[in-house]
């Protein structure tokens, strides 16, 4: 076959190489439009775990690769005044003049014909039956095509210079230094005998702040040299980019994400995108070369098990690489916007902000840094225990220390969700809501909510929901708030809210959101006309001014109520698109009087209603409220909003923002994963000032850890999994070894299960270690 790469970068090289050894009868071309010594980078970073695959891939290219590397397990974050080191990360470093040397000489060797110094022909004149395009970020190639590979390249908001210095740090070090203008971060790493790569950074209105735009390349060093004279101990910064002049090394990175990664051209030569050309990762985590490598040896493999079906190959190629490539870029878009917002993580204490910049990616989390560095991670926890108020020597996993809000104390930092079970008739929980919010309160979390629970018969969500509008159901919740408080650790907290638009709908398992027969059904609010469903939902009327003040009304009833059953702790829902959600979203508000337009109009009905509770509430209990952070819909509320939402009902009285997201209207696009809300419950929490819980896919122990050590959000709701397991957190303290201390209660009728249950877990971990062992032997790790 003829192939023909062009980019003779380390995307282009490896390739050649991996497809030359693949099938040595192959005719490999290479063009690079830079001479074979030149190059604008400094060093390179690889994992350990990326270097195996490199060993599995071409064992002769991967040993001189090795022979070549720096390696440290050290990272080391400055930060006012402190340097706070964390260790086990294995990381590798090479100079990338070092790489590429090493890769052209083993394209030469295997008898890739490079030509250097040359611009590569037009990819419709190439006689080749395939073109691999891998130059790089400003990919031509890409560009040509842009209409079949639709490119969605986003410029971020940091700019950085990439310089070198003599300085040789033993430690990947992360430096902070603040001006008067705004912080400035220098990312530092050794990568041979004689150098270091110097990278700084800073948001783009910070650095134009400075004046950086104004100043010249040689000014600019200078500059930086001065602000990190400290970390530089009198060595001096170095640029290699000759060819820039002025601002323009400073550079802002391109995130690049392609729709398509395979082009056929007009002669039917199908050209593949490689490397940067097809994608990009924030340097931040040091995946551009590992990313261009592992495309590079899963193009090789493609060809080598489909060799007669070209096109299937291909496709298989970018298959295979859109999905480990899309995890890849959405940990580098958790780390790139960590950075982009560092001011916003300048109120955590040093400790706490280095702990923050480790898992900022969560790629790590707080069991996998403990595999890295057990001693780091035992001293954190006691710190972290010791400043939440444990008079203690114990390292104390972060979900269980403890939470005093207000005049509650909660034993861990554990919430029980709230979730809807549709078991009520006429708004009365009974039999049902005993067991399962009673199970769910022995079952060791520190909180336990109620589902949303209706003022009034008007607003419930289906007839299945519960209310609080009668002496009876008054009753009713006080013996489940009896129930817990007597045979358990938790508070009891009672979510109250009012459907609206989203009203008078069939329980979940008749239909979610499908409207009651008409005969069944009762008007709907909102804050002005809409159909949540179109053409499906019933239609909501906009409130008069007297609706509004019955329904806020209603709300201080029920909060009487509230009371009066027990309830440690109340919340106000306002997300979601339920009536008060209505009133908040632009894309549900379209009224013209006082409650409409700004989004502090918008904000006017759902804070007199808070306002009107907290007056009745006990000033010893907590009040929180849930909000939508991101409608996830062009024109609907942002996250920005959320952080200005936080602020005005912190000032109305409220200890805590619930921070979910959507379900406000059905075009939503989220984006999903793991712990997928929880950057939206940090940016409130830091910009606001103000406690919140992260909800959304938090499922295990160690996501409770990571979000809470990492000041992520002051508590955790855990819905599903708790749903599943009443006795979630217990399980899950036996599941990461926490068998005695702060924050975790077993019921005493329970107390014989415990010692079973942390029997098993660790015979699973001893087993699951020693099978890890006996892996890494045959591996020869």
């Amino acid at each position: 076959m003829r192939v023909t790469i062009l980019g003779g970068g380390p995307a282009g090289l490896y390739a050649a190489i991996l497809l030359k050894q693949l099938q040595p009868g192959h005719d490999v071309q290479v063009y690079e439009r830079n001479q074979a010594g030149d190059t604008f980078g400094w060093g390179v970073v690889f994992s350990d775990q990326t270097l195996q695959g490199l060993r599995e891939a071409d064992e002769p290219t991967a040993t001189q690769i090795l022979d070549a590397f720096n390696h440290w397990d050290d990272i080391a974050v400055h930060v006012r005044g402190q340097r706070i080191v964390s260790g086990g990360h294995g990381f590798c470093g090479i100079g990338r003049q070092r790489l590429l040397d090493i890769l052209q000489q083993r394209c030469e060797q295997l008898g890739v014909a490079l030509h250097f110094g040359t611009e590569a022909p037009d990819d419709e004149t190439l006689q080749a039956d395939l073109i691999i395009a891998a130059d790089g970020i400003n990919s031509l190639v890409r560009g040509k095509y842009s209409a079949h590979y639709q490119p969605d390249i986003d410029l971020r908001q940091c700019r950085f210079v990439w310089l070198g210095t003599t300085r040789l740090f033993e430690a990947f070090t992360f430096d902070f230094q603040e001006t008067p203008w705004g912080w400035f971060q220098a990312h530092a790493y050794r990568y041979n005998e004689t150098h270091s790569t110097f990278i700084v950074e800073a948001p783009d209105a910070v650095w134009q702040a400075a004046g950086l735009e104004q100043m010249d390349k040689e000014q600019s060093i200078a500059w930086c040299e001065q602000l990190f004279a400290g970390v530089l101990q009198g060595h001096k910064l170095v640029s290699n980019a000759k060819h820039l002049r002025g601002s323009a090394q400073w550079i802002r990175f391109p995130r690049v994400v392609c729709q398509n990664w395979v082009h056929r051209n007009s002669r039917g030569v199908p050209v593949v995108l490689l490397g940067d050309a097809a994608h990009t990762a924030h340097f931040s985590i040091g995946s551009g070369t590992k990313l261009a490598f592992e495309d590079g040896i899963a193009l090789a493999r493609a060809l080598r098990d489909t060799p007669e079906h070209l096109d299937q190959a291909l496709q298989r190629y970018e298959a295979e690489r859109r999905v480990e490539v899309l995890r890849i870029q959405n940990a580098a878009r958790n780390s790139t916007e960590w950075f982009e917002n560092v001011q916003r993580h300048m109120q955590l204490q040093p400790e706490q902000f280095a702990y923050s910049l480790l898992t900022r990616s969560q790629r790590i989390s707080h069991e996998n840094l403990r595999l890295r560095d057990a001693a780091y991670v035992a001293h954190y926890e006691r710190w972290l225990a010791q400043r939440s108020g444990l008079q203690t020597q114990q390292a104390v996993p972060p979900m269980f220390t403890p939470l005093k809000v207000r005049g509650l104390s909660l034993q861990n930092r554990v919430v029980v969700s709230p979730m809807a079970q549709y078991a009520c008739r006429d708004g009365l929980v009974a039999e049902h809501h005993l067991v399962h919010l009673g199970a769910r309160a022995m079952g060791g979390a520190a909180l336990v909510f109620t589902e949303m629970t209706a003022p009034s018969p008007e607003g419930r969500i289906t007839p299945g929901c519960p209310g609080l509008w009668s002496d009876e159901q008054t009753a009713a919740w006080a013996r489940i708030v009896r129930y817990a408080h007597e045979h358990s650790g938790a508070c009891m907290a009672l979510q109250l809210g009012h459907a609206g638009p989203k009203g008078a709908t069939r329980v979940a398992w008749e239909g979610i959101d499908q409207p009651l027969p008409a005969a069944e059904a009762w008007p709907l609010l909102a804050a002005s006309p809409q159909q949540y469903l179109p053409g499906v939902s019933d239609w909501a009327h906009a409130m008069t001014q007297a609706q509004m003040e019955q329904v806020r009304q209603d709300f201080v009833a029920a909060t009487r109520r509230a009371h009066a059953a027990g309830f440690d702790w109340l919340e106000l829902h306002c997300a979601h698109g339920y009536l008060l959600s209505s009133f908040i979203s632009p894309l549900t508000n379209q009224r013209t009087d006082a409650y409409g337009g700004s989004l502090q109009n918008r904000l006017r009905f759902p804070l007199e209603v808070f306002a009107a509770m907290r007056e009745v509430w006990p000033q010893s209990k907590p009040m929180s409220v849930r909000i939508s952070a991101c409608d996830w819909v062009a024109g609907g509320t942002t996250v920005e909003d959320a952080v200005a939402m936080a602020k005005a009902f912190k000032e109305a009285g409220c200890d805590l923002i619930d921070v979910s997201s959507g379900q406000v209207s059905k075009a939503e696009q989220p984006v999903y994963g793991r712990m997928w809300q929880t950057p939206l419950s940090e940016r409130v929490r830091n910009e606001a000032g103000i406690l919140t819980i992260a909800v959304g896919a938090i499922s295990e122990a160690d996501h409770v850890n990571s979000i809470i050590a990492a000041g992520r959000a002051d508590l955790c709701a855990v819905a599903r999994p708790h749903l599943a397991h009443p006795a979630w957190t217990l399980q899950e303290a036996a599941r990461i070894g926490y068998t005695q201390g702060p924050g975790l209660l077993w019921p005493k009728p329970y107390a014989s299960a415990k010692v079973q249950l942390e029997r098993d877990f660790a015979r699973q971990q001893s087993q699951g270690v020693a099978a890890q062992e006996r892996s890494n032997r045959n591996l020869g790790v």
